[in-house]
């Protein structure tokens, strides 16, 4: 289990769309992503698919300088090819909205540019303590964020996943650093 302070997340009240009832998170699955040498991202699964992300220049972990708790938003299966291409349009864009959530910009690779290429990379996903199975998940993302009252910001994480063998995804999520 991982316990978190919830003043991270209800300091900002209805100002967040982030909402989560409970300040402990039963660890269901661990992944870890290579950025080769940028590091590591590692992420920590409950069985409601809470995603507890921390990021470290180390494979283990022990030096983790970043840390983010996100909660699904949206699910959705595209149902055939100019749907895929609409959201490969709205994860390369300044800005990203969906129902019922205000406009994100672009955080990562700034807004600068009219388009940028989303990242692409490979998860590995252990649902067992002794790590030797794993399932893999390529993703295709992009991170957006909007200011929050104070010091706050709220990141939305827009991914394309595709887990190997299985169906394609467009998947949002709301978190919290």
């Amino acid at each position: 289990t991982v316990r978190l302070d919830p003043l991270a997340w209800r300091r900002y009240g209805s100002d967040a769309h982030l909402r989560l009832d409970t300040d402990t998170l039963h660890i269901a699955a661990q992944g870890v992503i290579d950025l080769g040498a940028d590091g590591f991202v590692h992420r920590f699964y409950t069985d409601d698919h809470l995603m507890l992300q921390m990021v470290s220049p180390d494979a283990e972990g022990q030096q983790a300088e970043d840390f983010t708790i996100f909660a699904p938003w949206s699910s959705a299966y595209p149902p055939d090819a100019a749907a895929r291409r609409r959201w490969a349009d709205r994860l390369r864009a300044r800005t990203f909205t969906d129902d019922g959530l205000p406009e994100y910009g672009r955080f990562w690779f700034g807004d600068a540019d009219e388009r940028q290429d989303p990242v692409s990379f490979w998860e590995e996903i252990h649902d067992d303590r002794s790590g030797r199975s794993a399932r893999r998940i390529y993703q295709t993302c992009m991170l957006f964020a909007r200011d929050l009252p104070g010091d706050g910001r709220e990141l939305l994480l827009a991914i394309e996943m595709e887990p190997q063998g299985g169906d394609l995804t467009h998947e949002i999520m709301i978190g919290i650093p």
